[in-house]
């Protein structure tokens, strides 16, 4: 699998059924080259002008299944919930 194939795929927290997004990058152990982590960056908050929410980084480990259409994760609630990342104030 590609991360292109990675990127069109929903990212859903599993208890709550919360669409959290979708990936938009991924990190990896440079020592290892083993995947550990897949990223998905804040929403923007009029067109990036008012800032964006902050990146939610999710641990490979998190991941419970990668389907046809989603990917299911099972994150702490708290992780789930991002705040927002202002650029002026």
């Amino acid at each position: 699998m590609t991360l292109r194939e990675l990127s069109r795929k929903d990212v859903i927290q599993a208890k709550t059924g919360e669409n959290l997004g979708r990936v938009d990058d991924i990190g990896f152990d440079s020592a290892t080259a083993q995947i550990k982590s897949v990223i998905l960056h804040g929403r923007c908050h009029c067109f990036g002008l008012l800032g964006r929410d902050e990146d939610l980084e999710i641990p490979w480990e998190s991941i419970r299944s990668v389907g046809a259409d989603v990917i299911m994760v099972d994150l702490p609630e708290h992780t789930c919930s991002r705040q927002p990342r202002r650029f002026f104030g």
